[in-house]
């Protein structure tokens, strides 16, 4: 083996690879129903048991399981434009957005400053976590 090809590659192994995160669900019916009809994502595969979702120029794929714990903190989060303007889209399609009032995040219909972003969440089906945040002021 040669190396120096060793070396660059090594350098860059995951730097140009497609990252995607893994969404465990329990039922992908429910499941597709809420990312693709309320969300609005387009399926680009399906590989049983996964389907793969378009989100922008990215993807995240569903995975059916028997039982799905959900995750105490956010799975993947989406950037939007217009925060506001997203937010009332989806709720125009069905999504609830969480409301928290603690002392390190306060929501105000919805939406929250967290750090240099303004930031809602809403769950999935299965009670997974989702962000939506603007661009970084």
């Amino acid at each position: 083996m040669d190396r120096r090809l060793g070396s660059a590659y090594s350098e860059r192994v995951l730097s140009d690879a497609m990252v995607h995160p893994t969404i465990m669900v329990s039922d992908m019916a429910r499941a597709r129903a809420f990312y693709e009809g309320q969300l609005g994502l387009k399926v680009v595969r399906e590989a049983g048991p996964y389907v793969f979702l378009r989100a922008g120029t990215g993807q995240l794929a569903l995975v059916a399981r028997a039982a799905v714990t959900p995750g105490a903190t956010t799975l993947c989060a989406f950037e939007v434009q217009n925060l506001r303007a997203t937010v009332t889209g989806l709720r125009a399609r069905g999504v609830v957005f969480e409301e928290y009032d603690l002392p390190t995040l306060r929501t105000v219909d919805g939406i929250a400053q967290s750090g240099p972003f303004h930031a809602a969440w809403m769950r999935d089906p299965d009670g997974n976590y989702l962000g939506i945040h603007d661009s970084a002021r």
